[in-house]
C-alpha cells in the first residue's frame, strides 16, 4: 500500500491524473527511477540530462531541473533527510491532457509525477556470489526513433517477465529479432573478456541506463575498455563475465544461465566500487 504523501503529481498532493492524460493512454511519456539519500538524488545530473533527451526525442518540453527537485524535497520530511534515509523516487513525465486520437495537441502542457517507494533490499548473496538469469523468450521490436529512450510503452518487459516464476531467478535476458543480446528486462547487460567489456549496441532498441552510461565513461579506472557493439547468446555464454547493471543495485555479477555457470570475480565489486566516484 502507497503510503500518504509518497507521490506528488505537478508539484500537489492533492492533484489527479485526468483520463484524458496521454501518458496514460497512449505511454505518451518517460520516466526514471533513482536512489534518493538524505532528499538528494544520486546521480542528479546524469538522469536529468537523460530525461532531457529521452523527452527531446519524443517531443515533449522536459519541466525545469529546478521545478523536479522541488517536488522532490516537497515528498521527504526534515526528519527523514536528518536521519540519512534512502529511497527510491520515480519520475514520469507525460505530454499532458489531449483529445481522444493519436495526433497531440498543438499545445501540451506536460504532467510530472514523481512517486515515493522503499529502497529495495537485495539479499547479501547477490553482491557476493551473483544471481541468475533467464533467458526469455519475448523478443524486443526495432524502432529506432525510440532506440535508448526509457519511454512509458514497456509492455514487451511486462510480457518478458511474466515468463519466470523461479524467485532465485532475478532478471531475464531480452534478445531482439535478429536473436542479438540487449538488455534484460530491468537492467543493462556487459560481457568480459580479458581485460575488454562488451555491451550490447543500442541503435534499434533496448534502454540506455545511465549506469551503463558511467560503466562506459569510467571503466578505464579498472583497467578496462570498452566496445559497444552486437553480440549473440553464444558470445554471451563464451564470456569469462557476464555483469548486470541499473541504479539501484549498481552492478551484480552473473553466477549462472540456463545450464551455464560462472566463477565469482571482483569484477561487479570493482565496478560498484567506481561508480561511487
Amino acid at each position: 500500500m502507497i503510503r500518504a504523501q509518497s507521490f506528488i503529481i505537478n508539484g500537489s498532493f492533492d492533484h489527479t491524473i485526468s483520463p484524458l492524460d496521454r501518458g496514460f493512454a497512449y505511454g505518451d511519456g518517460v520516466f526514471r527511477t533513482m536512489i534518493v539519500r538524505s532528499g538528494l538524488p544520486e546521480c542528479w545530473p546524469q538522469h536529468y540530462q537523460k530525461l532531457v533527451a529521452d523527452c527531446a526525442a519524443i517531443k515533449i518540453v522536459c519541466p525545469s531541473a529546478e521545478l523536479l527537485i522541488s517536488d522532490l524535497q516537497q515528498l521527504f520530511s526534515e526528519k527523514e533527510v536528518a536521519e540519512h534515509s534512502v529511497s527510491v523516487v520515480k519520475i514520469i513525465i507525460t505530454r499532458g491532457e489531449g483529445e481522444r486520437g493519436y495526433a497531440p495537441p498543438a499545445i501540451t502542457n506536460p504532467l510530472r509525477v514523481l512517486i515515493k517507494t522503499d529502497m529495495p533490499a537485495y539479499p547479501s548473496r547477490y553482491f557476493s556470489e551473483g544471481v541468475h538469469l533467464y533467458v526469455c523468450n519475448t523478443v524486443l521490436a526495432a524502432q529506432p526513433l525510440l532506440a535508448g529512450v526509457k519511454h512509458l510503452n514497456r509492455l514487451e518487459n511486462v510480457l518478458a517477465r511474466l515468463e519466470w516464476t523461479d524467485p532465485n531467478i532475478v532478471d531475464g535476458i531480452m534478445l531482439d529479432s535478429a536473436q542479438h543480446v540487449i538488455e534484460c528486462t530491468s537492467a543493462n547487460i556487459f560481457i568480459c573478456n580479458g581485460n575488454t567489456l562488451v555491451t550490447p549496441n543500442l541503435n534499434q532498441c533496448g534502454v540506455a541506463g545511465i549506469t551503463r552510461q558511467r560503466i562506459i565513461d569510467l571503466a578505464h579506472l579498472i583497467g578496462l575498455t570498452v566496445k559497444v557493439e552486437s553480440f549473440n547468446l553464444d558470445r554471451l555464454f563464451a564470456a569469462d563475465a557476464v555483469i548486470i547493471t541499473n541504479s539501484l543495485y549498481g552492478a551484480f555479477q552473473v553466477k549462472g544461465i540456463q545450464q551455464k555457470t560462472w566463477v565469482q570475480t571482483s569484477l561487479a565489486a570493482d565496478m560498484r566500487e567506481i561508480l561511487k566516484v
